[in-house]
């Protein structure tokens, strides 16, 4: 059910860019138990004068190497388990990649499950009783 956006700047090798979403799918898998093979991300690379973001904003110094994670996703989840994601996927990425936590950026949008179709012009979310 979550659809993966992943934004960061051109020039990263596409093992990279696999990596990232391999920890971000492994994220959602262990924090929001997401079903396996649940698994939709668009990794999308940008020239530096089309990604534009503050570099201290709320005191956090960013980087060239920001990336930026957007989630769709239905809603429900806790604020503790939110916690945990936004851990588990800055923590990740650091370890994996040497990516530093200021330079991870994540938004959830939350929607109700009739918003998702995943195909056959159908909402397989919802049931039948509803």
């Amino acid at each position: 059910m979550p659809l993966v956006r992943i934004d960061l700047l051109e020039g990263k090798p596409p093992e990279y860019r696999i990596q990232v979403g391999q920890i971000v799918y492994q994220a959602l898998l262990d924090a929001f138990t997401v079903p396996k093979d649940d698994r939709f991300q668009i990794v999308t690379e940008h020239p530096k004068a089309e990604l534009l973001f503050d570099r201290d904003y709320l005191g956090i110094h960013r980087s060239d190497d920001c990336i930026f994670v957007q989630i769709t996703l239905s809603s429900g989840r806790t604020v503790e388990m939110k916690q945990r994601f936004y851990k588990a996927v800055a923590d990740g990425l650091h370890e994996a990649l040497k990516l530093r936590r200021e330079d991870v950026f994540i938004s959830l949008v939350e929607v109700p499950k009739e918003n998702w179709s995943f195909g056959n012009g159908e909402a397989q979310y919802v049931s039948a009783k509803s």
